[in-house]
């Protein structure tokens, strides 16, 4: 495994996320500008093949096995986005792939895992159940266990940074949803290491705080899990993440907590003022944003839509 990423790892990703990915587009949309009185830009990371930004970071990770971890396979937990994301890496590399996944996971990814070739097996009642017992698993068989925010995986999801700031240079303000931390990490190093002066504002859910709270405190904190927002659904902190959400030029800004309503208005409001579906996480920032409006009045902002993969039973009652 690579040390603690930087700016010039995340630049060096690129060559081997673009070989299977193509860059997702950065609009402005005239609706949710006029409703939060901002500029409102949003990143379309919903917009890949598997619907979700952390694509990029199983297909940079399974670029850079050599020929016996590629044939020993990768082990890994999820609640559906990040084990797609590596099932897609596997494929596209030839390496094979098991993910183990909550009881009670989402059908449809699932389906998608499957449909990409790897191996899912259910185990415990959530994610950090799941991930331990992997994690076991892979060592057993020598394999490579690969964690939710391994460093590869930050410098793969941190090209999106990268376009982001090639649309749009004069950027004031980032707001990332935050789960492991990935995402979050990637905007930050790209970012604060191109302009000091962007604001990188984390979001998790109120009913998923654990990242959020160890942020504040400077030391683990545990909380709840109980939010519909898989992608935010993370009950303990991962320190390789936090150290870097937490470096004090190079870390997150403000790190916002946002409600199960919230989040759902949200999804309501990219379905009729953009026509966009997004998951829970991936309309948190929005949800933060109309929290934030007074905070950001008048500065270019923009939302990373992180995800789309919601469930058809969740969307319905949402919309309903």
């Amino acid at each position: 495994m690579m040390p603690a990423p930087t700016y010039r790892d995340i630049l060096a990703a690129r060559p081997a996320v673009y070989r299977h990915l193509e860059r997702t587009p950065l609009h402005e949309y005239s609706l949710l500008s006029e409703q939060l009185g901002a500029r409102v830009f949003v990143k379309h990371e919903n917009h890949h093949a598997v619907r979700v930004f952390k694509v990029r970071g199983g297909v940079y990770l399974a670029s850079t096995l050599g020929e016996e971890e590629r044939a020993a396979g990768l082990y890994s937990a999820s609640t559906g986005n990040h084990g797609q994301s590596i099932a897609f890496g596997g494929r596209v590399t030839g390496t094979p792939v098991t993910i183990a996944v909550p009881e009670g996971a989402n059908p449809s990814k699932v389906a998608s895992m499957r449909s990409l070739g790897a191996e899912v097996v259910f185990h415990g009642p959530d994610f950090d159940a799941a991930r331990e017992w992997i994690e076991r698993e892979a060592e057993r068989a020598g394999a490579r266990f690969v964690g939710p925010a391994d460093p590869e995986l930050i410098c793969g999801v941190g090209t999106y940074a990268i376009e982001i700031l090639e649309d749009l240079p004069d950027v004031d303000t980032i707001i990332v949803p935050v789960g492991a931390g990935s995402g979050a990490c990637g905007v930050c190093l790209v970012a604060k290491t191109v302009d000091p002066k962007i604001e990188v504002i984390g979001v998790q859910a109120e009913r998923a705080p654990t990242q959020q709270r160890t942020w504040k405190a400077g030391r683990p904190l545990l909380g709840p899990m109980e939010t519909r927002a898989e992608g935010l659904a993370t009950r303990v902190p991962f320190e390789n993440t936090q150290r870097i959400m937490r470096h004090p030029t190079l870390g997150l800004d403000d790190f916002v907590l946002v409600s199960e309503e919230a989040m759902e208005n949200a999804i309501r409001l990219y379905l009729e003022a953009i026509h966009e579906v997004a998951e829970h996480a991936g309309a948190a920032p929005l949800a933060a944003a109309i929290d934030l409006r007074e905070r950001l009045a008048g500065r270019k902002v923009v939302l990373v839509l992180s995800g789309g993969n919601i469930s058809s039973a969740d969307l319905r009652r949402i919309v309903a």
